[in-house]
């Protein structure tokens, strides 16, 4: 990796989340160059790409938060690590309520995703779905001009710069924000960094600094000589970015977590720390750099000390909670009465149940966390 190789050649070693940035999102990192979600040519699957009934199911959630804002005329729902886009498009298959009103912005940082955003999305340009409140000419004595109606697609690299009413969400996306990591010594705590011995890239343990290492000391008290924790401080910092995107409405999260980052250390990292290429666990975190992705457990708490989450449920229990079984239900009844003419409205429907069995596997995405932070 170039841009890898010149900052070792520059700086002789980085520090880890330095490395997880570099060979995720570089130039030539893991993402810049197309690598992700996807069951054909993919690297892993998310929920999204198991089928729509994820989709139908978020569109549900969706409906339920615009009315609790009271049906607000532009109601924007900010899907962060949006990728190809895949589940903006189960949502709108879904045909929410809302969708008059609805503004979907997809947040991908890697151009190579976002290019792929517009093969099955009509995307609008970003003045037509974040133009600010509309406010009535001074002259005239009449109401603001309605809001067109939606829903309106757009693609963007960044979080929105202006505060908006709706949902921010994000699906498998903490998990790939870079992380520092820290093991503790016999005397304290130390930070790994990356550097080379010869071609190859190896471990370098450094004392860490005081605040990194109060950090660690404070959220795993008793860990173990030889554990190691991660320090998310990206993820807290997507955190608190989000809620000042967010006027008023809901900050919901998907992901694989655990509950204290405690828990983690007492756990060998290799099992908080994945890599993952081709729909297979990849190699060690320094095994061929960009060519696989890397990610890591989220730690709760770390998160909740910014502030606690409203909502805390295994995905599992949030499907459920939102409607999971009524529309499994009503796809099998469908399948019974159609099964006979075997057309695509019927398969999709048949679908249904594989896919909730997919999305509820307590050993995979069933046991995934579900996060919400209302305003």
């Amino acid at each position: 990796m170039g841009a890898l190789d010149d900052r070792l050649d520059r700086e002789g070693s980085i520090r880890f989340d330095e490395f997880v940035d570099l060979v995720l999102y570089g130039p030539d990192g893991f993402y810049a160059v197309g690598g992700g979600a996807g069951r054909s040519g993919g690297d892993f699957l998310t929920s999204p790409e198991v089928g729509p009934l994820f989709g139908a199911v978020v569109a549900r959630y969706l409906d339920h938060t615009w009315e609790r804002l009271g049906r607000p005329d532009e109601f924007v729902v900010v899907e962060a690590g949006a990728g190809r886009g895949a589940l903006a498009l189960a949502v709108l298959a879904a045909g929410p309520d809302c969708a008059d009103s609805l503004r979907y912005v997809l947040v991908e940082r890697s151009p190579a995703l976002r290019a792929r955003q517009s093969e099955h999305l009509s995307l609008a340009e970003p003045f037509v779905v974040l133009n600010g409140p509309r406010e009535a000419d001074p002259d005239a004595a009449d109401a603001p001009p309605p809001a067109p109606r939606g829903p309106f697609v757009v693609s963007l690299p960044d979080l929105p710069a202006e505060p908006v009413t709706g949902v921010v969400l994000a699906n498998e996306l903490l998990d790939n924000l870079a992380f520092r990591v820290l093991e503790r010594t016999s005397s304290g705590w130390s930070e790994l960094r990356v550097t080379r011995s010869g071609s190859r890239l190896v471990e370098l343990l450094v004392p860490a600094d005081e605040s990194a290492a109060s950090h660690a000391a404070a959220i795993a008290p008793q860990a173990p000589v030889g554990a190691r924790v991660p320090l998310q401080d990206r993820a807290v910092e997507w955190l608190r970015d989000a809620f000042e995107v967010l006027d008023r409405g809901a900050v919901l999260l998907f992901d694989y977590a655990a509950r204290s980052t405690a828990g983690l250390a007492v756990r060998p990292w290799t099992e908080w720390l994945r890599t993952y290429v081709g729909h297979g666990r990849g190699g060690g975190p320094l095994d061929d750099p960009g060519r696989q992705d890397v990610t890591v457990e989220v730690a709760v708490d770390q998160l909740a000390a910014l502030r606690r989450p409203d909502v805390d449920l295994s995905q599992t229990e949030w499907l459920r909670r939102w409607g999971l079984d009524e529309l499994v239900d009503a796809g099998r009844q469908l399948w019974e009465q159609r099964a006979g003419v075997g057309d695509l409205a019927a398969l999709r429907a048949r679908s249904r149940v594989a896919e909730a069995e997919a999305l509820t596997d307590p050993a995979g995405l069933g046991a995934f966390r579900a996060l919400e932070w209302h305003r």
